[in-house]
């Protein structure tokens, strides 16, 4: 799948990506593009309640992309699984070959 269906880039030098969150997870991490809904599916240790889930969701965004976690925000879908996700200062290209890095070591 292109990423073009999950990953766009801004004006402004960001990258929004569309996520789906399976909270409650036994692991945490990355699972992979998921490419019948055209999102990165994340799974999290923490539950959907208070907000723990989103942000358990920039957590693992910021370990994984080596990112601050200041730089990222839920711009959309706070209270839904499905959500989209700003990266301020990376590349939709550094980001792809992060992802490709990250998915590579989790096999």
């Amino acid at each position: 799948m292109s990423a073009s269906h999950y990953l766009q880039s801004t004006f402004d030098g960001a990258v929004t990506v569309d996520v789906e969150v399976q909270p409650g997870a036994k692991r945490q991490g990355i699972l992979g593009v998921n490419e019948w809904r055209g999102c990165v599916s994340i799974a999290v240790r923490a539950q959907a309640q208070k907000g723990m889930a989103n942000n358990a969701v920039l957590h693992v965004l910021s370990k994984a992309f080596d990112v601050p976690k200041n730089q990222l925000k839920i711009i959309s879908g706070l209270t839904s699984r499905m959500k989209k996700i700003r990266i301020e200062s990376t590349h939709a290209t550094r980001f792809v070959e992060q992802l490709q890095t990250v998915l590579e070591e989790e096999e």
